[in-house]
């Protein structure tokens, strides 16, 4: 299955979510470079991104001596954070029933924010039942307000919880707000392209993969699956289709990014990816014996970037 070129920013990202900010948030210019590389991005591409990504506040370039290094901003670590914790927090727990409502309605001179308001809570499995109104089967009512207070504009806004509804309108209200067959083939298309190297894995001790190659499947199963925390609602069993694909895609993640681990921190150990400071930042402030400490010891390379 070929796959569509990246965008170099969410490649960008990905890689500081997933394995530079647990190193400490810094990379070399110069590891990102070969890491970006061996991820199909050129060189030119990969520096125009990083130089557009510190414009606008993402990263933080900084020189030690005759190398360089991106330092993710307090901003990027907040957005990657949040990402991590939809994509890797644990699932739902069993439902009780109840749908949370919440409605709003901002002038028109805020065109902007209902837009990112309607985006994040869709983040955090709410679904629009009509112009100004979204629904949820979890109410996560914590988090919908700490967003609402972030975009300034809570009084904008009303909370509805513990609605119930009858068997055929709960499946009206899935209907229209979620397209669950579409974001089910989505997973089937995922659990296509991943089956394969997770049965390599299981069938021999390493798969027979180098930390190069598993660094590299490791990631893309990562990225691919980073789509469903921004269509999956994760809704409570009860309302999904039968034989839902999304739970084996999750699990065949899991299962795949812990088979992969060690040997994709590997090839990154030996890429030098990691800022000497950001490595000794993250040996201090982690436990002993944890991947990013166990980074600590790796000596710097020449950088003229």
């Amino acid at each position: 299955m070929r796959r569509p070129s990246p965008r170099t920013q969410l490649v960008l990202f990905n890689l500081y979510g997933d394995y530079v900010l647990e190193a400490g948030g810094a990379a070399w210019t110069q590891g990102l470079l070969e890491v970006l590389g061996l991820l199909g991005v050129g060189s030119r591409a990969a520096r125009t991104t990083l130089s557009r990504m510190k414009r606008r506040g993402w990263l933080e370039a900084r020189r030690v001596g005759k190398r360089s290094l991106y330092r993710a901003t307090e901003r990027t670590r907040s957005l990657l954070v949040e990402g991590s914790s939809r994509l890797f927090g644990p699932r739902p727990r069993q439902w009780d029933g109840r749908w949370t409502v919440l409605t709003f309605s901002l002038p028109g001179e805020r065109r902007l924010t209902r837009h990112r308001l309607r985006t994040r809570l869709s983040w955090i499995g709410y679904g629009s039942l009509q112009p100004g109104t979204l629904i949820a089967a979890y109410p996560r009512v914590d988090e919908a307000r700490k967003l609402v207070s972030e975009l300034d504009a809570a009084s904008y806004l009303h909370i509805f919880t513990g609605a119930h509804l009858d068997g055929m309108e709960q499946e009206r209200i899935v209907r229209s707000c979620w397209d669950l067959p579409s974001i089910d083939a989505r997973y089937a298309r995922f659990l296509d392209r991943y089956t394969p190297v997770l049965r390599r894995l299981r069938n021999s001790k390493d798969g027979g993969l180098s930390p190069k190659e598993s660094f590299v499947h490791r990631f893309w199963a990562t990225y691919d699956y980073s789509e469903f925390p921004r269509i999956d609602p994760l809704l409570p069993d009860e309302l999904l289709p039968r034989r839902w694909r999304g739970h084996r895609a999750y699990e065949l993640l899991t299962e795949l990014r812990s088979r992969l681990e060690e040997p994709a921190w590997r090839y990154l150990q030996e890429a030098e990816l990691f800022a000497e400071s950001a490595r000794a930042d993250s040996a201090s402030h982690r436990p002993e014996g944890s991947r990013a400490a166990r980074l600590a010891g790796a000596g710097p390379r020449g950088d003229s970037a």
